[in-house]
């Protein structure tokens, strides 16, 4: 799930326990074959029936409200498995032709793990949730190392800590089953802080930009020295930074951020690029022609300002994938759609035509062409 959809789902739940209401909440813990949503898609339930994000394209959720509604009265956890095959009749009888496993529990927040995995979600905050599907106890690990709850078995507690450690360690983890050692299913279910998108300039095109990227639940900040531009009411849900360009060191935009220089403007994009080449941030894209991000480093070469070979391999320009982008939104579109598949580990290509499992990442490929093609940045990095 991304974190636009777990801040609606944690806006409900939290409107639902002060109404005194039950909740159950329904998470996809293991896909075979084709499926609408993967592995640690969540989806809450209401003591009244109603739902919050959905696990499926609408083949699954009467199913699993009927479930949800049972463990809330029971208390007790229930794994549920759906084949979604063409001889199928869930919804309107369209199969994904794949199977599903979904775990619903109830939503218990005076216990440890639960509070301490729904505080993680809320603060967005790295936190992973191990939980044997066929057992009892549940495990909380945090990045400090730190263990919340416990389970019956000392091998089981062991594996599953240090499973849940591995996927915390990992740059874009994903939940997943995995089995222990004696065979148990061991679901780990991971959630990182929300990817960070940095816009240095706040005109026109930025507002639909910042808007989509809002949507997808990036932690967005937009940087302008103008008053005018940088208001709540253009950039909803966006950290505002009014700074000139003299000003810049005052912001730090973190190793996992993702910076985009487009203020149109010669002067502040030379000292914007500057600044988040140095930032040491994973990705920086420059709006506009290569032509464009080549000018600014030449200019800011001829005033001795210079990059080692790995600042420079994590310059983006042009960005975006080739969409045949022409107006603001479409542009927008274009730059998260790259954004997405770069963080991923993704080519970014048609799905028609792809030989293999449409969620998997093909085995090799090709970085986005940079500036400095001897060195692409590898989707590990």
């Amino acid at each position: 799930m991304n974190a636009a959809e777990t801040r609606a789902l944690l806006m409900a739940l939290t409107t639902a326990l002060t109404r005194g209401q039950g909740a159950a909440l329904a998470t996809v813990v293991g896909v075979r074959g084709s499926a609408y949503r993967r592995e640690g898609t969540r989806m809450l339930v209401l003591d009244d029936g109603a739902q919050v994000c959905m696990l499926s394209g609408g083949c699954l959720e009467a199913e699993v409200v009927e479930v949800a509604l049972e463990v809330i009265r029971s208390g007790i956890p229930a794994l549920a498995h759906y084949d979604l095959s063409e001889d199928a009749t869930w919804g309107l009888g369209i199969g994904c032709g794949g199977s599903v496993d979904v775990r619903v529990e109830r939503v218990d927040p005076g216990d440890p793990v639960t509070a301490g995995w729904l505080a993680a979600l809320g603060e967005g905050r790295a936190v992973a949730l191990a939980v044997p599907l066929n057992g009892e106890g549940r495990v909380l690990v945090l990045p400090s190392g730190e263990v919340v709850g416990c389970l019956p078995e000392e091998p089981l507690y062991t594996f599953a800590v240090e499973a849940a450690r591995t996927r915390l360690r990992m740059r874009e983890p994903r939940a997943v089953t995995l089995a222990a050692p004696d065979g148990t299913p061991v679901f780990i279910d991971v959630n990182v802080p929300p990817p960070r998108l940095v816009i240095y300039g706040a005109g026109h095109d930025a507002v639909p930009l910042a808007a989509q990227a809002h949507a997808l639940g990036y932690d967005l900040h937009v940087i302008d020295p103008r008053p005018a531009y940088l208001t709540p009411g253009r950039f909803p849900g966006a950290t505002l930074h009014l700074l000139s360009p003299e000003e810049l060191d005052r912001f730090t935009p973190g190793g996992r951020a993702h910076l985009i220089v487009m203020n149109h403007h010669l002067d502040r994009d030379r000292v914007c690029l500057a600044h988040a080449l140095r930032s040491g941030a994973e990705y920086v894209g420059v709006l506009g022609p290569r032509s464009r991000a080549e000018d600014l480093l030449h200019a800011l070469e001829a005033e001795g300002v210079t990059f080692t070979p790995e600042q420079l391999a994590r310059l983006r320009s042009p960005i975006g994938l080739r969409l045949g982008a022409e107006a603001p939104e479409e542009v927008a579109l274009s730059i998260l759609a790259e954004l997405m598949a770069w963080r991923r580990g993704y080519g970014g290509g048609f799905l028609s035509g792809h030989v293999g499992r449409i969620h998997d990442a093909q085995t090799h490929v090709a970085a986005p062409r940079n500036l400095h093609p001897e060195r692409l940045l590898s989707p590990e990095e």
